[in-house]
This record gives C-alpha cells, structure tokens and sequence, in this order.
C-alpha cells in the first residue's frame, strides 16, 4: 500500500520510518519544497533528527498533490494551528472516500478549539474512517528503535485494526480502542500538566513532587473526560497515565522542556522562539481552562497553570496556592 505522512517534524518523520519498515511505500510531505529536495537528497531530516538515516521506502516531496494521490491512508503530523488550512488544501485534491485519515496531533484548534478529528471530520465527511493515535511516544526513542506502545482510537473498529496492522512491528506496538474523544483528550491535556511537570524539575523538587502531580493531573483529565464522553478506563491507559508519565518526568518532552526554562527564569516568548517545535501544551491550557469552566469540571492545576502562562503569576506562588487549597478526599 502507498501510505502518506503529512508533516515531516520529529515525529512525522519517525512514523514515516515506522511504515516504511514494515515494508508499505512511504511519501512524507513537507511543506518547504526546498526542505523537502534536501531531505530527500540527503536522506536525513537535520532539522529534528540530525542522527537518523530515513529508510529508501520514504519518498520526501514538497508537493502536496503527489502526498495524497492514491494513498489508502493519510497520517496528518502538523501542528494544531494549521491542521485545518492544511485539511482545506487537501480536501481540494480529494474528498477521501476511499482513505483512512489518521491525526497524531496532540492539539485543539485555536480558533475553534476543536479536536484534530473533529477538524478531518468536517473537511472529508465521505472519508473512509477518521482515528487518532496517541500514546507515551518520544520520537527519539523510537526512532532509536527502542520499544514503544501507543493506541489508536477510532470509532470504526475494523478501521483502528487496520491502522494497527500497519504500524505494528518489533519495536512499536498500537492497542485499539473505540474511545476517540478519550485518547484525543489525553494526548492534549497532558502536554499541559507536562509543563507542570517541567515547573517542579526547574525548582529542584524530586519524585514526591511529581508523582503527586501525576495522580492529581489524572485526576483532573479524568473529570473532564467522563464529563465529555469518554471512557473512565482510557484515561488509565498507554493514551491517559501512560503518556503523562512519559512527557511529565523525560527530558526529551518538548512541553516539560518549556515548564523546566520557565521555573528557570527564561520568558515565554524567550521559549517558543527558541524552538522549531510547537509546544502544543502552551496552546491548549486556555481550550482545556475554558472546557473544564464551561463543564463545571474542577481543575486546579490547570487554572494555576494559566494564571503562570497568561497573567505573570509567579511559578512558585502557584504551587503555593495548589498545596493550600482547602483539605479534601481523594
């Protein structure tokens, strides 16, 4: 099968890899052309992965029509912010009747702050079928082929069978599940308690410190979940505890990366400009903020989370206010 990576970031390229290697043909897109000639020259994303040699399966184009023609499954890896432009242009080439449309986007819209799905959904209502992957996945790790679990989510599920089917391989191992909403949740709220998590490291707190966040980020994901829909058993899964774990407590989460500079002193815009990454927990706080009010879902660690990144509050002081809430059960 012909199999389509659209966004050729850290982790596109490594799903590309992961494709190509369980023997499917592979065309990764980029949206520079110029970008997109060197890598395919020199078989190397230097950018995100300096280290790693794509295998010969990937096809790298700058050209999106090239991307899409023929593919019988379409892997969406742009950031949140410009999932839907991108959705419009390839719903101009095609409508996706005959195409499964997978988003690893871990994100809401920022201007409507819906999900990636919902986006694909609206963009290509005769596709095939619309999932999402996510899960504890650091594309370094993988791409080293170290050994990695993820979920794939999708409300046909025959087509979340399919999906595993293409990805799974020695050293990459997709679970299923019916519970889109749940899974895509997870993957955007706990990029934000990652940044917390990042907090407590640039403070010099230790495992207590985090393993309290852990459980009480849970927590929090939890409520809003059940409140939205999802399953109550996702969130102690690979997509919910899983991923948190992973992104909360690695130096290579991008999003506890920018939690860590920020309790160091460094300013927001000092962080976002420094990166080619997009640190989709920054972007989500206020969607996740304004879900859990709109739900009247209690989410503490959230609302302090903002009040540090939109209104100046000082890193400390929010940990402070969080250890004196009022005594309760767990």
């Amino acid at each position: 099968m012909k199999l389509s990576v659209i966004g050729a970031g850290s982790w596109g390229t490594v799903l590309a890899q992961i494709l190509a290697d369980n023997g499917h043909t592979v065309h990764l897109w980029a949206r520079n052309p110029e970008k997109a000639a060197r890598i395919q020259e020199s078989r190397c994303n230097a950018d995100y992965l300096p280290d790693f040699t794509l295998n010969p399966a990937i096809t790298v184009t700058g050209s999106l029509a090239e991307a899409v023609a023929g593919a019988t499954v379409l892997v969406f890896v742009v950031p949140s912010k410009g999932m839907a432009a991108i959705a419009r242009q390839v719903a101009e080439i095609t409508d996706c009747r005959d195409t499964v449309l997978l988003t690893c986007t871990k994100g809401f819209d920022l201007a409507t702050h819906k999900l990636m799905t919902e986006i694909l959904e609206e963009n290509f209502p005769r596709a095939r079928a619309i999932a999402a992957l996510s899960g504890p996945n650091l594309a370094r790790e993988i791409a080293q082929k170290q050994p990695a679990a993820t979920v794939i989510a999708c409300r046909k599920l025959q087509e979340a069978r399919f999906l595993q089917k293409c990805f799974m391989n020695g050293y990459f191992r997709p679970y299923t599940s019916t519970d889109l909403i749940g899974v895509e949740l997870c993957g955007c709220v706990k990029n934000c308690i990652a940044l917390v998590g990042g907090m407590l490291s640039g403070l010099g707190y230790g495992e207590n410190a985090q393993a309290g966040l852990i459980t009480r980020g849970l927590a929090e994901l939890t409520r809003l979940g059940v409140k939205l829909g999802a399953h109550r058993a996702t969130f102690f899964g690979l997509a919910g505890v899983g991923d948190l774990i992973a992104t909360c407590t690695s130096p290579l989460s991008r999003n506890r990366s920018a939690g860590y500079a920020l309790a160091r002193g460094r300013t927001l815009e000092e962080i976002t400009g420094g990166t080619k990454m997009v640190i989709e927990g920054i972007n989500a706080t206020p969607v996740v903020r304004e879900l859990a009010r709109n739900h009247q879902v209690e989410m503490p660690i959230i609302e302090q989370l903002y009040q540090v990144l939109f209104e100046k509050k000082q890193v400390t002081e929010a940990i402070r206010d969080l250890m004196k809430r009022s005594a309760k059960k767990e």
